[in-house]
């Protein structure tokens, strides 16, 4: 008999849990999403003011150029020069002046 009783108060209890998550669903997935929301801020909110803390610092000297990039700007043409790179024919440049 006892093992009969604690079925019953078992069925009962899962009885119960369904009636409740049926009869408050709406308000049990509003604050679920309203806590998920919660924590994404304070998330994003703590990575970006740790982010902002730490101080980068260069090994470069300030005013110091090496001599590879030096060569890579003095290579750069003007917008008005007509550019190095043949396009196949047929086709149109959409990014031509």
């Amino acid at each position: 008999m006892a093992k009969a009783r604690i079925k019953k108060n078992h069925g009962s209890f899962s009885k119960r849990l369904v009636s409740f998550a049926k009869r408050f669903q709406l308000l049990i997935f509003f604050i679920l999403v309203v806590s998920f929301l919660a924590a994404a801020v304070i998330l994003i909110n703590k990575t970006l003011t740790d982010s902002s803390s730490q101080q980068y610092t260069s090994t470069i000297e300030a005013g110091t150029i090496d001599r590879t990039t030096l060569e890579r700007i003095q290579s750069l043409h003007a917008s008005g020069q007509p550019s190095s790179v043949q396009l196949p024919e047929g086709r149109v440049n959409p990014f031509a002046e």
